[in-house]
């Protein structure tokens, strides 16, 4: 940024009002992997000697540029305070509609070479050594293969800055009742469980640190190609879920040939996915496997059981 850098700061205040009003127009995402926008392109992120991200896009017929910059991977669920989030300044510094900002800001984030990542758009590597990401997705889809709104489809720009291992989500398929698809698993960050204390009769989170899984399934009865089967709340205190693919109301069953799933990560870390093949025809002795598994795996959970 050169002699920009300190300048960044003088400036916040002469760009008081287009950081409100971008704030009115685009809601921020309650400390997770930041939500900067939605249905962006032309996508282009550096990183400055200082630490700062600056982040430029078009959407709405514009070119943004945020700055981002404030915090780093995250902390373990604690009611004591709110989970690490990202500082953003949507005049990126010297005014929204600043058409030749990379002229003057000086790039110093050296090529992505991190963990791969679904949803992946745009990355690099700070000097310091941490990861600045950018992935973009179908967060709001509805549930059940339901035809989603033009709002309900729009693919999320999100921003994570990380260093160390990445959270880690893992799950598991089986039966349920020798019949229905299953799934279950966890989420977790340097050995900690992932989830919130607080959400909506429905399963929104209502405070930083909840997080949805977002359970997706491939040629299934709802169609062809990828649809929304469900999304739900991972559990208090453990971080565990588990899933069946049954009949919901008028809807058919669900499954597909494939199943994705992706979270958002805890703090400002990268979303997570996790992709695998739907089970085949009913197989006993597997199933019994999994279903000891799935005991030790969720003992303790209560709310998870193997039927």
């Amino acid at each position: 940024m050169r002699k920009h850098t300190s300048g960044v700061l003088v400036r916040f205040r002469l760009a008081f009002l287009i950081a409100v009003v971008a704030a009115v127009i685009l809601p921020t995402a309650a400390s997770a992997s930041e939500l900067i926008d939605r249905n962006a392109t032309a996508v282009h992120l550096g990183v400055a000697r200082n630490g700062q991200a600056l982040l430029s896009y078009r959407a709405r017929g514009k070119r943004w540029n945020v700055l981002a910059w404030g915090a780093i991977n995250a902390i373990a669920p604690t009611k004591a305070r709110a989970q690490v989030k990202l500082r953003l300044d949507y005049s990126g510094g010297w005014g929204t509609y600043r058409r030749n900002v990379w002229k003057t800001f000086r790039n110093v984030c050296r090529a992505y070479d991190g963990p791969k990542l679904k949803w992946f758009v745009a990355g690099c590597k700070a000097r310091d050594g941490s990861y600045w990401v950018v992935q973009s997705w179908q967060r709001m889809l509805p549930n059940y293969g339901l035809a989603a709104t033009p709002a309900q489809a729009a693919r999320e720009l999100r921003l994570s800055h990380w260093s160390g291992p990445l959270p880690q989500l893992k799950v598991n398929l089986n039966w349920a009742y020798r019949r229905y698809h299953h799934v279950f698993g966890s989420f977790t960050y340097r050995g900690s469980p992932v989830y919130g204390f607080r959400s909506t009769r429905g399963g929104n989170p209502l405070d930083s640190f909840g997080r949805n899984l977002y359970v997706d399934t491939l040629d299934s009865a709802y169609g062809p190609g990828w649809k929304r089967e469900n999304s739900f709340l991972t559990h208090r205190n453990t971080g565990m879920f588990c899933y069946g693919f049954y009949q919901h109301g008028s809807r058919p069953v669900g499954a597909g040939t494939r199943y994705r799933a992706t979270i958002i990560g805890p703090g400002v870390t990268p979303d997570i996915s996790w992709e695998a093949a739907a089970l085949g025809g009913y197989d006993q002795q597997f199933d019994l496997q999994m279903h000891a598994i799935q005991k030790e795996f969720l003992a303790g959970d209560g709310l998870c059981h193997a039927v």
